[in-house]
């Protein structure tokens, strides 16, 4: 819903060209054109616009390829989209205001972020319909599962905060304070540390997960939205700023600043870690970085209003 939308942005592709025999896409929800954009990311081209309406926001790329969740919040619903046959394969109705998703790393559980109920829904992803709720903080927003899966993690914006979610027992087990207004939440690939983008204090908290706590921040560019993690760098989308934030994940030390486009707001690395794919709102495209020289690569043309907030990529061999 472009409302929500609004109260987000206000206070909050993998290569040929790099010898890899890999191949990868963009899965890129457009929200204000009503569809799902897929970006061929070796030729840079798009192969498929999926309609899927209700003004999509949240994306999730389940790990093997097979599925993207696209969360719709005007819609109150979620769609399930075949990757590979670019068809809607289900629809499921979720109520409130469906925003940020995640899917569990075994692909059988899908987590939903509904920002207006402080809670999420938890689906069950081969019978397609929601199964539990859980209680978290204000307004949740971006959702991130430990590589494990043994834990959920819940960008709580309006109360200044994460929730850690035991995902066996369906529980919040711990509550971590952390900047002001925390939007999108991205963990580690070793499952150790947790990164918000904290669109009120325009910085990002950095979180040790087993210790339940904050251990440090990064100052950012204004209104950041989400981060991106590959070759020991942390890559932030900053909305106001057009630029994408580089920091140093050791020290904690920013390294650069990157301008973009208008309000950049999804981020991912690819695969391999070459490369940054970042999603610019009100420019209307998809920006490639090189995550090793730091600059600019590449830009594709998108719909209108890409958010792609969440996990947008899929690997295809």
């Amino acid at each position: 819903m472009r409302g929500l939308a609004l109260a987000a942005l206000a206070v909050g592709l993998y290569s040929v060209a790099f010898g890899s025999a890999s191949a990868e896409e963009a899965f890129v929800t457009n929200q204000l054109s009503d569809d799902l954009m897929v970006v061929d990311l070796g030729t840079l081209r798009s192969v498929a616009t999926i309609p899927i309406g209700g003004k999509p926001a949240g994306i999730a790329v389940s790990a093997d390829g097979r599925f993207a969740y696209v969360t719709s919040p005007d819609a109150k619903a979620v769609t399930v989209v075949d990757a590979a046959s670019r068809q809607v394969a289900g629809r499921i109705e979720v109520g409130g205001g469906p925003l940020g998703i995640a899917v569990a790393p075994d692909g059988k559980t899908v987590y939903v972020a509904d920002w207006y109920a402080a809670a999420v829904r938890v689906i069950d992803a081969p019978s397609r319909s929601v199964a539990a709720s859980i209680a978290v903080g204000a307004s949740p927003s971006g959702l991130a599962v430990t590589p494990d899966g043994k834990l959920l993690l819940s960008a709580d914006r309006d109360d200044d905060s994460v929730s850690v979610v035991d995902t066996t027992t369906l529980q919040r087990k711990a509550t971590i304070k952390v900047g002001t207004r925390p939007f999108g939440v991205t963990i580690d690939t070793e499952g150790r540390r947790a990164y918000t983008a904290n669109v009120g204090s325009d910085d990002v908290s950095v979180i040790d997960i087993a210790e339940a706590r904050e251990i440090g921040r990064v100052p950012v560019g204004m209104r950041p939205y989400a981060v991106a993690l590959t070759q020991g760098r942390g890559f932030v989308t900053d909305q106001y700023g057009g630029t994408v934030s580089v920091f140093d994940v050791a020290t904690l030390k920013p390294i650069k600043r990157i301008n973009v486009g208008d309000y950049p707001e999804g981020i991912a690395a690819t695969a391999d870690g070459k490369r940054i794919i970042v999603a610019c709102w009100e420019s209307n495209t998809l920006v490639i970085i090189d995550a090793s020289e730091l600059k600019v690569t590449g830009e594709v043309k998108t719909g209108d209003g890409p958010r792609a907030f969440g996990a947008f990529l899929r690997k295809t061999e």
